[in-house]
């Protein structure tokens, strides 16, 4: 039946949801503006649970969201979503938060470029077309008045995520367009999950990191 959880803490969106054949049964999440995932995640994780009337030895796969985004948050997710695994014997399926994030914009034409704070000017993006398809890779990248103009040159592009709201100020041609308000969620996770579960595309639970692009780097306390 491939009914499989999803868990999504790459951003502050803490988001958990549960399908069946690419159906969305249930999903709990809370974007308050606080990285809450530590007190809310395993509720979540029970409230989908419970709201599709499903115990965990009905759940075929477990899919989580691998980055790139939060250290912590990443870290959070992936550790759970591993623990299930490895309790309940089940498969693990990674999605990357960025091919998720895009999912949120519906266009016919143009191209779409999902975008993570990664603080100060720099962010985490990659570029999609209409399709849905990949085409340029996912970059840490500081954002200057010339990003991104190869593509704004040619036609709309559509810019969203936490990323994106910082560029708005720098980012002033014409063809661009800023969704505002969107974060990852185990929404758009559904169907790219249930695609590489049908393909068995799945990862070594015992081996499988976050995705993180860049190294964590811990900022010395400055002296008083």
């Amino acid at each position: 039946m491939a009914t499989i959880l999803h868990i999504e803490t790459a951003t502050k969106n803490c988001s958990v949801s549960v399908a069946a054949k690419g159906e969305l049964l249930a999903i709990q999440e809370l974007n308050d503006g606080n990285y809450s995932h530590a007190e809310k995640l395993h509720p979540f994780i029970q409230q989908v649970m419970q709201e599709a009337k499903l115990s965990f030895n009905d759940i075929d796969a477990v899919a989580v969201s691998k980055g790139p985004g939060s250290y912590t948050g990443l870290r959070i997710g992936v550790s759970a979503a591993k623990g299930l695994c490895f309790a309940f014997d089940k498969p693990l399926i990674s999605i990357e938060t960025l091919q998720s994030l895009a999912q949120k914009v519906s266009i016919e034409e143009g191209i779409i470029v999902p975008m993570l704070d990664a603080r100060r000017m720099e962010v985490y993006a990659s570029v999609y077309n209409s399709k849905y398809e990949q085409i340029r890779d996912i970059k840490a990248e500081i954002i200057d008045e010339n990003s991104f103009q190869e593509y704004l040159s040619k036609g709309k592009v559509y810019f969203l995520g936490d990323g994106a709201e910082k560029c708005k100020g720098i980012i002033t041609h014409e063809n661009a367009v800023f969704v505002d308000g969107e974060f990852p969620s185990a929404k758009e996770m559904v169907q790219l999950s249930f695609d590489k579960y049908k393909k068995n595309d799945i990862e070594d639970v015992a081996y499988f990191e976050p995705f993180y692009l860049k190294d964590f780097v811990v900022t010395p306390e400055k002296k008083r």
